[in-house]
């Protein structure tokens, strides 16, 4: 069975997700060596950086889907993943950047092909953080368990932010199976 550990500690709200220090502290504890990869960097510099905002002044300015493509399979250590947690905040980011936002980018197939190419890209033992409103992390069905979840409230009429570690279980994307029980590859 899968035991998972689950932390809650409150925090000011920040746009700048990784700065909120319990989140900041949970980031430092689970960094591993290696490649590490932030496709929706913001104002981030931990590893190597994506962001369609050039003025962040990331490693590389491209859509996240794009960027993730850029991988080769089962080369990086650990995805540091914080999308845009609404689609009132990604509408907001493409119109100041004067793109369009369309169906492709608003509907949840886009973000299951990123949560496929980030699991096609992660090393079998290799860890994702995410961040959002939500605790289903990558997910048993591409090959992740979680580990830790951190839940920061932020007080107010503010959502918690809700922080979860998956890690990669110890088997190939091709020809792998997962027990649903146990979670573990077969």
């Amino acid at each position: 069975m899968n035991k998972i550990k689950i932390e809650r500690k409150w925090a000011m709200p920040n746009k700048n997700t990784f700065s909120i220090p319990p989140i900041k502290d949970f980031i430092s504890e689970e960094l591993p060596p290696g490649l590490i990869i932030d496709p929706f960097a913001n104002s981030s510099k931990i590893g190597v950086t994506n962001d369609i905002d050039p003025s962040y002044g990331t490693d590389y300015n491209m859509d996240a889907l794009d960027f993730l493509r850029t991988f080769e399979t089962e080369t990086v250590d650990m995805v540091l993943f914080d999308p845009p947690f609404s689609k009132r905040q990604l509408v907001e980011t493409y119109k100041r950047l004067g793109k369009s936002v369309n169906m492709e980018t608003t509907q949840q197939r886009y973000w299951t092909d990123i949560k496929h190419e980030i699991a096609r890209v992660t090393k079998p033992s290799g860890k994702v953080i995410s961040c959002g409103w939500s605790s289903s992390g990558i997910g048993k069905n591409n090959g992740f368990r979680i580990t830790r979840i951190l839940l920061v409230p932020h007080g107010g009429g503010h959502n918690d932010t809700i922080v979860t570690l998956d890690e990669k279980l110890q088997c190939r994307l091709s020809g792998f199976s997962i027990s649903k029980r146990s979670g573990e590859c077969g």
